[in-house]
């Protein structure tokens, strides 16, 4: 976690010259800077419209992200507070995300009672070759990536520290592979 670098001069809060201690690892800088920011990510999180019983655990991940990521810390880019800011309202926002409630949509969709028909009409002994072909013609990464989040049910944000960019570029690969795989199976049962 080495990634020392000169801190702007003129900076009178000394978060920082913080930061860029906690990216070498200093455990007593990462404390200080907990106590010098918490009262301001805490505000910022309440601000987001997280529930206050809710904002411990958001700031519990936001400091653990700061923490990995004091190194990417841009001096020239931004000041310290506003990075650390932005951390914790993304944290606050996928958090929310996680917890939205079911739509109305869906509550209507589990009233309606299943049908009395057992008859399916779907072949899936034709459907499975299909589906398996189009998957197996997908990118490594992206079939990796769909049998994570589909297959063993990973969240989009644990995706998103896994492979180190947005939630929502995790959500558009999903998305694009989805398609892709949609479209392959329509090409080869003859609908497309």
């Amino acid at each position: 976690m080495d990634c020392s670098r000169p801190a702007r001069q003129g900076q009178s809060d000394g978060l920082p010259e913080l930061l860029a201690r906690v990216s070498r690892g200093d455990a007593r800088a990462f404390s200080t800077l907990h106590t010098l920011t918490r009262s301001r990510l805490r505000r910022t999180a309440l601000a987001v419209g997280a529930p206050p019983h809710d904002i411990e655990d958001i700031l519990q991940e936001t400091y653990l992200k700061i923490w990995r990521n004091a190194c990417r810390f841009d001096v020239k880019r931004a000041p310290a507070i506003a990075w650390m800011s932005a951390i914790v309202r993304n944290t606050a926002i996928d958090h929310l995300r996680v917890k939205r409630p079911p739509t109305d949509e869906f509550d209507e969709a589990l009233s309606i009672a299943a049908s009395e028909d057992p008859i399916d009409d779907l072949d899936y002994a034709r459907a499975e070759p299909i589906a398996f072909g189009a998957l197996a013609r997908l990118p490594e990464d992206r079939r990796k990536l769909v049998a994570l989040a589909y297959l063993e049910g990973e969240s989009r944000a644990s995706l998103s520290r896994r492979y180190g960019v947005p939630v929502g570029t995790i959500k558009t690969w999903l998305h694009r592979a989805l398609l892709a795989v949609r479209k392959d199976c329509l090409a080869a049962s003859g609908a497309a």
